[in-house]
């Protein structure tokens, strides 16, 4: 006779669906393969740790495809199966694409800089932490409660702290790691007091439920509802860099290697984006009234002070080129806020959380692009100036001809169709949602950045000062120049496939 406690503990047993959970689980089972092959792979075969991190990216990435037929769901409660911590739905996939693709792009950048760093950096705890943090990065798309989304966000970021600081003596470095650390510390904290509130007030940590019993919250806890969401947004602010909470940026940068940077600036974008929309469209949509405005304007301080900063560089300082690319993503997180704002207003919140993943397809392509082509100029030009890209059609046409092209599309201007196409996207939502003032912020901000996306681009054409110096294209990075390369071009071809492949089915 069975005791009454075995159909209790059976009941609690859940099923996993495997395929479901596939293209996480693959980058974190080869981070682990990686660190502890690192114990006896034979020093001058260390390169292969890189290969095997390349090629488990790759079948990471590829295990999205069997996923498009549907919507899984898996780790639900055995209640409610419509209850669950886990679903790769069409926005959890398109995130998975843009973050398994980026760390992709990224970890070929890295193969030609860890050969180049002659041991400064430590191969095996590099890769390790690379597939560490884009294992957590794309399960953070998934996450459908408070509590995986959370732990999602720190198994994303704290190996990226690691990797920021991981090169062996190097003030800069240790500096831009401690800085970016205290920062998302204190993100982290802000937004855990945040939930914690959330929680008390609704007594559970799943987002569809959250959504259902805080809009019947008792009023003497309203003012406490209200708090959690306020400081779930602070905390969500600081890791997409919103202004005033976008300090860490440059100087993380600049001092973390460059592919980690070409990382942080799409893959750490996409983690607070996607951890952003769906705390507030999909688990808070009775406060829109509360998040809509305050994203409205966090977007309008974004765009203005990351376009003010990037104006400020000075082409012949020291790393001016990586510290521009650096305030462009400030300000570019400023026009990716726009559409979330906008679903508070909008009568059709999809569409409008659609342009912002159509977005931040097109800014992660060409964003990568252009810091594979800073990696590419790094080689030779240690101090990595704007000023050191001059004359650089002259010694590379290829690379000048996609790096114009990766500014141009930052910029929205011809040929760059992809990006006035995502641009306006994120406009015509703001125009929608009736936030005609934050449009306007937006085209003005449009202008400005013009200026020196463009005085960047004319000086690639300009007559190079003394000897042309060619450039040797490493393979690994040739593959990631052109995979952008043509990736940008493709879409800015058939841009309307982007929106297609952005229906998010959120809702």
């Amino acid at each position: 006779m069975s005791s009454p406690a075995q159909p209790l503990a059976s009941s609690l047993v859940q099923s996993v669906d495997w395929l479901a959970i596939a293209p996480p689980t693959i980058a974190a089972v080869v981070g682990l393969v990686v660190l502890v092959a690192d114990l006896f792979v034979a020093e001058h075969r260390k390169a292969l740790l890189g290969w095997t991190s390349v090629a488990g990216l790759a079948a990471a990435t590829a295990m999205l495809l069997p996923l498009l037929d549907g919507d899984r769901s898996t780790f639900c409660l055995t209640g409610d199966a419509a209850v669950c911590s886990y679903t790769a739905d069409r926005f959890t996939l398109v995130i998975q694409f843009l973050v398994l693709g980026g760390a992709l792009l990224a970890a070929l950048l890295s193969v030609t800089a860890l050969k180049d760093a002659r041991k400064d950096l430590p191969e095996g705890e590099y890769w390790f932490l690379l597939l560490s943090s884009a294992a957590g990065a794309a399960l953070l798309p998934a996450s459908r409660d408070l509590a995986t989304l959370i732990v999602a966000l720190e198994v994303a970021s704290l190996p990226a702290f690691a990797l920021v600081g991981l090169r062996y003596g190097d003030r800069k470095s240790s500096e831009a790691a401690l800085k970016f650390f205290l920062s998302s510390v204190t993100a982290t904290a802000v937004s855990l007091m945040g939930i914690s509130f959330v929680y008390a007030t609704t007594g559970t940590l799943y987002l569809t439920q959250v959504a259902d019993r805080i809009q019947h919250v008792d009023g003497q806890f309203h003012t406490l509802a209200q708090t959690g969401v306020v400081l779930t947004l602070v905390g969500f602010a600081f890791k997409t860099a919103a202004v005033p909470f976008h300090f860490w940026v440059p100087d993380t940068y600049v001092g973390a290697p460059l592919p980690i940077a070409a990382y942080l600036s799409v893959i750490g974008k996409a983690v607070g984006f996607s951890g952003l929309i769906l705390v507030t469209v999909v688990a808070l949509p009775s406060y829109a009234d509360v998040w809509g405005p305050a994203l409205a304007v966090l977007a309008a301080l974004t765009m203005t002070v990351g376009n003010a900063g990037a104006l400020r560089q000075q082409a012949t300082r020291a790393y001016s080129a990586v510290r521009l690319l650096a305030w462009s993503s400030v300000g570019q997180a400023g026009y990716l806020l726009v559409p979330i704002a906008a679903a508070a207003y909008s009568g059709d919140a999809e569409k409008s959380i659609g342009s912002t993943v159509a977005y931040a397809l097109m800014y992660g392509a060409v964003n990568l692009g252009a810091f594979a082509v800073a990696a590419l100029v790094g080689r030779t030009k240690v101090l990595n100036r704007v000023a050191d890209y001059r004359g650089l059609y002259a010694s590379s046409p290829l690379s000048a001809l996609l790096l114009a092209f990766f500014l141009l599309c930052l910029a929205g201007l011809p040929p760059g169709i992809i990006g006035l196409f995502a641009k306006v996207t994120v406009f015509s939502a703001a125009v929608d949602a009736g936030l005609g003032w934050l449009a306007v912020v937006m085209a003005v901000n449009v202008v400005i950045a013009l200026f020196y996306y463009l005085q960047w681009t004319a000086l690639l054409f300009r007559a190079p000062e003394g000897e042309p110096e060619k450039h040797r294209v490493p393979g690994p990075v040739t593959a990631a120049i052109a995979l952008t390369g043509v990736l940008g071009i493709a879409l800015s071809g058939a841009p309307q496939l982007v929106l297609r492949f952005t229906d998010t089915g959120l809702f």
